[in-house]
């Protein structure tokens, strides 16, 4: 099962993730190696579905949070490795649940998994990795940690419904699409920081500050990722350029051009979106919109304010090389659409 981390290095001129990369390098082997083994099993399928995400590519940049966050604190023991396998097999396992939910043909220019083995496969796989994260987390013996992610598991699964209700719906407001995120995208990430000083012995403080720092980096990712399905590269995205609008998903960019249009534009999101005629005609002319309502930019800002609060999260912390690669991700994720 090959381990690709895409991304290595910015755009000429852009900020790398490279710092962050070199201080988990050795841990992270290890993370891989143990993803090799407890993504096995005697049921042929399982590791079939497994090896294909993972070797897809990714930045693994959840579980390298992880890392990260307990070697600042000064951790020299075994758990943490343990832990950030966890982190990346729920990750992996609600990309198998998420390409079922939203039907979805491709993931990181391959086909998805459900597409090969089909909806119900996907599903059950993505099953068997919440299982082993959560046994891996056992292991570790953290009742904080498994707390933490295991309440991560929960609001992931619960934005994952929210995301449900909102789908297609036009009167999504920001706060209701901020509140999916937080839940569907930002929980992992702040459990995949906040479980680093929790191994490590840190002060309350000290988690409270990983917790947050986790939470806006995860919202800036997001919406970072919502201005590049309308604007970016695929290799930038991970999946087709403008495949959430071919989805019909209601982003933040849709969200403020729907808002902010005329009614005849307001008409025309309503039959993209809620009546799905959303070819590449009518793409183009979304971009047109949201780019005459400033929807693209104003969503790039507000990825940039998030990202500010993650910093200043982090602000009262000593300086160590691990905080200054934390630094560095949130730099490196706004970067994507420099």
């Amino acid at each position: 099962m090959g381990v690709v981390l895409s991304l290595e290095e910015g755009k000429r001129g852009n900020p790398t993730i490279g710092r962050l990369l070199d201080l988990t390098a050795a841990d992270m082997a290890r993370v891989n190696e143990l993803i090799l083994s407890k993504a096995g099993s005697d049921v042929d399928m399982i590791p079939q579905i497994a090896e294909h995400l993972i070797s897809s590519g990714g930045k693994r940049l959840r579980p390298m949070v992880t890392l990260a966050a307990a070697q600042m604190f000064g951790y020299s023991g075994e758990g943490h490795v343990k832990l950030a396998t966890s982190v990346e097999f729920m990750h992996t396992a609600t990309l198998l649940h998420d390409d079922v939910v939203d039907e979805s043909g491709m993931r990181r220019g391959r086909q998805t998994a459900r597409m090969i083995w089909g909806n119900q496969a996907s599903v059950l796989v993505g099953d068997f990795l919440l299982g082993q994260a959560f046994r891996m987390m056992v292991d570790v013996g953290s009742l904080d940690a498994l707390d933490v992610l295991s309440t991560a598991a929960s609001v992931i699964a619960e934005g994952e419904v929210m995301q449900l209700a909102a789908a297609q719906n036009l009167e999504t407001t920001e706060d209701e699409y901020l509140a999916v995120i937080r839940a569907k995208t930002a929980a992992l990430f702040s459990a995949a920081a906040e479980v680093g000083p929790i191994i490590a012995g840190a002060s309350r403080s000290d988690r409270a500050a990983l917790r947050s720092y986790g939470t806006n980096l995860g919202l800036a990712f997001q919406l970072v990722d919502d201005a590049l399905d309308y604007g970016g590269s695929s290799k930038d995205l991970g999946k087709n350029v403008g495949d959430d609008f071919r989805e019909g998903k209601v982003t933040l960019p849709v969200i403020l051009s729907y808002r902010r249009g005329t009614a005849e534009e307001r008409d025309f999101w309503k039959h993209a979106i809620e009546g799905r005629e959303n070819g590449d005609a009518e793409l183009e002319k979304a971009l047109d919109l949201m780019a005459r309502r400033s929807a693209i930019g104003d969503t790039i800002g507000r990825a940039r304010h998030f990202g500010e609060i993650a910093r200043d999260a982090l602000a009262p912390l000593k300086p160590t090389p691990q905080k200054s690669a934390l630094l560095e991700v949130i730099d490196f994720c706004i970067s994507r659409v420099s």
